[in-house]
């Protein structure tokens, strides 16, 4: 069965899975993953890139931007205005008009604030930009999102940097069910069962960033993820048989010998 693309906005991706560029141990390490993941859409901080002086060292040498779609995120940002700032700094100094859309309410947990991230979508959608929000996993913000023009919705896992897994699946469904974009799962995953539990669900992607980095090999991991959001893709689209209360046999009965 040939596998489709993940088509976003006017851009086309063969792979599913989108990696993070934080928290690596060294620029190196995090060049040496992202082969290894097969992942063609890298998220990277605007506060982490040198936007005033580009010809310094950056976070972008170990990132072949010929060969990887960057995605511009706001994480760290507490409010709408703050989330809009950053996404046209990103913008003004030629990274990208995408943007991953993080507004977070709450320092503990990093969950987002949702009604001032459907403000900043809003404003950035006016504005030109490609938005894809992250929020978390309820179907009523995702559909708010969808209206203000988001070009994807981003519900989490779980926590940020939790490692928790898929905490609620029947939402994800749901938002999958009524979504007319595509649905990227954002955050919690924490091993390669947990990436093929998201794609079985019928997703479109996931993106991670501290399953791979925070792994005791990154790059192993990163392979591992790769292979997992495929498997889970193509168990999706196979069909999983249901689930049933008692047994079935699985060599037929009739016909047996002695019968």
């Amino acid at each position: 069965m040939p596998e489709s693309l993940l088509t976003i906005a006017d851009k086309s991706f063969s792979s599913r899975l989108i990696v993070g560029s934080g928290k690596y141990l060294t620029n190196e390490l995090m060049e040496q993953a992202l082969e290894a993941s097969g992942a063609e859409m890298v998220t990277v901080a605007v506060r982490r890139v040198n936007l005033s002086d580009r010809s310094t060292g950056s976070l972008l040498d170990y990132i072949d931007t010929s060969r990887y779609f960057l995605l511009p995120n706001t994480a760290g940002c507490y409010s709408a205005g703050d989330a809009v700032r950053a996404a046209r700094l990103g913008r003004e100094a030629g990274l990208s008009n995408w943007v991953k859309l993080e507004v977070i309410g709450d320092e503990k947990t990093l969950f987002p604030d949702n009604e001032a991230l459907v403000e900043a979508t809003r404003i950035l959608v006016k504005e030109g930009f490609v938005v894809l929000p992250y929020t978390n996993d309820d179907p009523i913000t995702c559909r708010k999102l969808e209206d203000e023009g988001a070009a994807a919705v981003m519900p989490l896992g779980a926590p940020i940097g939790s490692g928790l897994g898929i905490q609620n699946p029947n939402n994800i469904q749901i938002i999958k069910a009524a979504s007319n974009v595509p649905v990227i799962v954002d955050a919690g995953v924490g091993t390669a069962s947990d990436a093929a539990i998201a794609m079985e669900l019928g997703v479109d992607g996931v993106l991670m960033n501290t399953g791979i980095a925070g792994a005791d090999n990154p790059v192993e991991m990163a392979e591992a993820m790769k292979l997992s959001v495929k498997a889970g893709r193509l168990a999706y689209l196979a069909g999983r048989i249901p689930r049933k209360m008692y047994a079935t046999a699985s060599s037929p009965i009739d016909g047996l010998v002695g019968s």
